[in-house]
């Protein structure tokens, strides 16, 4: 069942994508602070001019050698569900890095989907409470259709990159 709802969840994905209608809505939940919800692209969030941090983490990223390893490795047999808050810090830190990984390990854009949420954490179609998304960011690893693994904020270690290559690791040895 819970296989099902992923991959309905790509299929919604790809026809979003396909009609090309507004993918995000733009609130306004604090003062001074955009929270974009709903499916995201990175030229959104580079296009932003609010959002200095995105250049500067982006630039700021220094990679785990054996996470970026792995990810280099499997970068065409896995897909990266990200659920991330424009208003969250540790988003903001950790986002712009992410992409600066996939860069770097040569990942095509079309594996990695993100969802912006509130600050309830929620976002469009209830995506983020069927998973069970409760913390920004969370970074979901697939293979086939199937969960892998997820880093959580900052991960075990503070290290979401070195997280990231050991739960790639570990798919790919079962």
């Amino acid at each position: 069942m819970y296989q099902k709802k992923i991959l309905f969840f790509f299929f919604l994905l790809l026809m979003g994508v396909a009609f090309a209608q507004p993918s995000y809505e733009t609130l306004q939940e604090r003062p001074n602070e955009k929270t974009f919800k709903g499916w995201l692209t990175r030229a959104t969030l580079e296009q932003e001019s609010s959002f200095t941090w995105m250049q500067e983490n982006y630039k700021a990223y220094q990679p785990h050698t054996a996470g970026l390893q792995l990810l280099r490795q499997y970068k065409d047999s896995v897909r990266f569900l990200v659920f991330m808050g424009t208003w969250c810090e540790d988003s903001h830190f950790i986002i712009p890095r992410f992409f600066a990984m996939a860069d770097a390990a040569g990942l095509a854009a079309d594996r990695i989907s993100l969802a912006g949420v509130d600050r309830n954490k929620t976002t469009w179609g209830q995506l983020s409470a069927t998973l069970q998304v409760d913390l920004v960011p969370t970074i979901i690893v697939y293979r086939q259709g199937k969960e892998l693994g997820r880093v959580i904020e900052y991960g075990r270690y503070g290290q979401f990159d070195r997280e990231i290559g050991e739960i790639i690791q570990k798919g790919f040895q079962q």
